[in-house]
């Protein structure tokens, strides 16, 4: 019978022996190739800007107006924000990695009827199928590669995510941007369907080549399936001791609580899934979209009427993006993660400040030389946003949930996400056109109430292991408290049934 989990025994490869020595190599190597989610994630969010702004697309498609091409764009959010949900309920019940072939299967519907399409209600359908696929794809990638990365790398494992993804919103971008020279009216067809083979390739090797989550493993009581897992990441030493962790505060969680959705609103959980779910809230809410989404405008209203400059400054953005985001790979992890956001605040409202300044000027001195220094600002904004929360809030977000509802509480992070980037994507032209620059203020004010947020709410998280998440915001006390359980009773009985477990093998 189809059995759409991973159900195959995992054993040691011929020839394994004895000790084996932790394998980076490894781990980096699943993650890159996992992170094609987080490629096709980056290629959609960039795709559609310049395609429904193309005079040959809006001839066939024919939008009535610009509400109906803001809906183009935007109901893709509405399908991310239920792809998000659903991690919670696919990734505990057929695991991380095959969650993340069902969203690719998805998505490649999606693409194939955007691709076909010659109407706007059609195009519109595969957006929202294709967001589905990609919500999917947003809350499954972090949440699998923060649960094979050793505690001392996570931060560096999710920076390489985050990399990938801005090298799809710069493919994208520069692929449009060739492909507007095709004499054909069908030229938009191309990018949409490219995306299609990123997909078919992450859906091929989520099925069969890529380990399901040793945290997962254990979940479905496959200890031994974990352990190997654990052991060509990391090696047979620290897969020991992770292992017997994972196994602990499995049963610990088993016994105190239901790992329900309700759970997630009641303290002591409630306080961890309002610091996820806020992590992520600030990470859109601060402007982030808004200057991807409408660059060109922003560049518009500082003075800069050349298209063609618009355009090339447009296009450095994505080269910036892209260039800025292996900074985090290699120093992300030498601070805290506290410390990491903080700094990003602080140069993130700077340049929202910088883009009010030129854009007041640009008003009262349209024809001033001095107005092309805007184009600074959103690449200082980007610098200061990657090297942060670009990789903090998703590092922050996946790591911070107990092992029985870190699936729940990563969907609900990240539908906090894409429930900010919809309502920046949506209310940022009719403030921008009522209050003109003002609107980079409001965004100023908002990293400012983030600040707080980061400096007196957040708890520090950087080196700790997922296991020792519980106990650090004071969820495994509480919780046995509650039940009336002894937890120091239930690790005992854990280790007692561990040593009967490796007296077996």
């Amino acid at each position: 019978m189809f059995n759409i989990k991973q159900s195959k025994p995992i054993r040691p490869p011929p020839g394994a022996s004895g000790s084996r020595p932790p394998n980076e190599t490894y781990v980096y190597m699943l993650t890159a190739f996992v992170s094609l989610g987080a490629l096709l994630f980056g290629y959609d969010q960039g795709v559609m800007g310049i395609i429904v702004a193309d005079r040959r697309w809006k001839a066939l498609m024919q939008p009535a107006n610009s509400w109906v091409t803001g809906a183009v764009v935007s109901l893709y959010d509405v399908g991310c924000f239920v792809g998000a949900m659903s991690v919670g309920l696919l990734a505990d019940r057929i695991g991380r990695e095959r969650s993340l072939s069902i969203a690719s299967v998805v998505f490649i519907i999606g693409a194939v009827i955007q691709a076909a399409s010659y109407d706007v209600p059609t195009i519109t359908v595969g957006r929202v199928i294709l967001g589905y696929g990609v919500g999917l794809c947003s809350g499954g990638v972090p949440l699998y590669i923060s649960e094979i990365a050793p505690a001392r790398m996570r931060g560096r494992i999710i920076a390489i995510e985050q990399m990938v993804l801005c090298l799809g919103e710069l493919i994208a971008f520069w692929l449009n941007y060739g492909f507007t020279f095709l004499e054909t009216d069908s030229w938009w067809r191309i990018p949409l369907a490219i995306q299609i083979i990123p997909a078919v390739l992450l859906g091929v090797g989520c099925w069969t080549f890529v380990p399901p989550s040793p945290r997962w493993l254990v979940a479905q009581d496959r200890l031994d399936c974990a352990q190997e897992v654990l052991t060509r990441l990391h090696g047979s030493e620290a897969a020991d001791i992770e292992t017997q962790d994972i196994r602990r505060e499995h049963q610990f969680e088993r016994i105190v609580t239901q790992s329900t959705w309700a759970d997630m609103f009641r303290m002591p959980v409630l306080r961890v899934t309002l610091l996820g779910m806020g992590v992520q809230w600030f990470q859109q809410i601060t402007g982030t979209n808004s200057i991807l989404y409408y660059t060109p405008t922003l560049f518009e209203k500082g003075g800069i009427t050349n298209p063609s400059t618009a355009n090339l400054a447009t296009g450095g953005v994505g080269v910036v993006l892209f260039v800025t985001s292996w900074i985090p790979i290699f120093v992300f992890d030498r601070l805290g993660r506290k410390t990491w956001l903080q700094i990003g605040l602080v140069g993130m409202m700077c340049a929202m400040v910088g883009i009010t300044i030129l854009q007041w000027h640009a008003e009262h001195y349209p024809n001033s030389s001095g107005n092309y220094a805007i184009i600074a600002f959103p690449y200082l904004f980007y610098i200061f946003f990657n090297i942060s929360w670009g990789v903090g809030s998703w590092t922050y977000a996946t790591e911070i949930f107990p092992l029985g509802i870190r699936a729940k509480g990563n969907a609900l992070s990240t539908m906090s996400l894409w429930t900010g980037c919809y309502i920046v994507a949506q209310v940022s032209p009719p403030i921008g056109a009522a209050i003109g620059w003002g609107l980079y203020i409001i965004y100023a004010g908002m990293c400012c109430v983030a600040f707080v947020f980061v400096r007196y709410a957040m708890v520090e998280t950087r080196g700790k292991t997922l296991e020792e998440m519980s106990k650090l915001f004071g969820i495994e006390d509480k919780l046995a408290q509650r039940s009336g359980v002894d937890a120091d009773m239930v690790e005992a009985k854990s280790d007692v049934e561990f040593a009967k477990h490796d007296e077996g093998q």
